[in-house]
């Protein structure tokens, strides 16, 4: 299937039967499982290369703020396929747990909801936010313990003590900046920094009950699914604040578009 754009009447137009050349977006095929993030990602669409990053654009905002998907039978048929598509994939029955971030869109929501269909009542939601600013700190000791204390062959320090303090003081300053950041930019900006991930309190659960939740779990399997993955930097958050989940979990990643290429940028 594939998704065109009539520029005439500047809509886009679903055709769930047949594939074409001027797709804009496809199903996926024996790429929707790729390794990333050290874990399964499975992706259920994919930009063709030829679209702008103008049309691309306008896709997401048209799938994302859609007032009301149930009013959009091709949106929400677009959605169902994609999550028709994983189960048959990995068996959606095996999760028990199924954790995405908040989002203003609805499509999560209605993924979420169509997934119930395989498992209910045995999946349980968990939302995480992004934390304010002010609250984002900066694992120095790990840093410290992989970067700034490593050494040469001969047994030297790599670094000298001047320059450690000057990192040090370039992670002030970096800190500083961050704090003072609103809302809506500090993702973008964060998932530039190099020393990002230790960057600690970036994601928190929505609820302390969603903590509990998630400690109580720890030999239960898990499912990440997020709407849009384009960097790649929300799933890394959310596997970094889902640290507390033993190595014994099976944990799958899930998006309605993504890339094979994520894990390039994800680093």
């Amino acid at each position: 299937m594939g998704i065109t754009y009539n520029e005439q009447e500047q809509r886009f137009e679903f055709d769930f039967v047949h594939d074409g050349t001027s797709d804009l977006v496809s199903l996926t095929g024996n790429g929707y499982q790729v390794e990333a993030f050290g874990r399964c990602f499975y992706y259920g669409y994919e930009f063709a290369e030829q679209v702008s990053g103008a049309l691309r654009t306008e896709f997401i905002k048209y799938l994302k703020f859609t007032p009301s998907l149930q009013e959009h039978p091709q949106l929400t048929q677009f959605i169902k396929k994609a999550i028709d598509n994983l189960h048959h994939r990995i068996n959606l029955y095996n999760y028990d747990l199924v954790v995405m971030p908040q989002s203003s869109s609805q499509v999560n929501q209605y993924m979420l909801r169509y997934i119930y269909r395989f498992a209910q009542p045995t999946l349980r939601p968990m939302e995480l936010v992004k934390a304010l600013p002010s609250a984002i700190s900066f694992d120095m000791d790990a840093f410290a313990l992989q970067y700034l204390n490593d050494v040469l062959e001969d047994g030297r320090p790599r670094y000298t003590a001047a320059q450690k303090d000057e990192v040090k003081r370039s992670i002030d300053q970096m800190l500083q900046r961050i704090h003072q950041k609103d809302y809506f930019s500090i993702a973008k900006d964060v998932k530039k920094s190099r020393f990002r991930p230790y960057m600690v309190q970036f994601l928190k659960f929505a609820t302390e009950a969603d903590a509990q939740l998630c400690a109580l779990i720890r030999k239960q399997n898990v499912l990440i699914i997020d709407d849009i993955a384009t960097s790649g930097s929300t799933i890394n958050e959310i596997l970094r604040t889902l640290r507390i989940l033993n190595e014994d979990n099976q944990i799958a990643i899930f998006s309605l578009i993504g890339r094979a290429d994520l894990m390039a940028d994800a680093m």
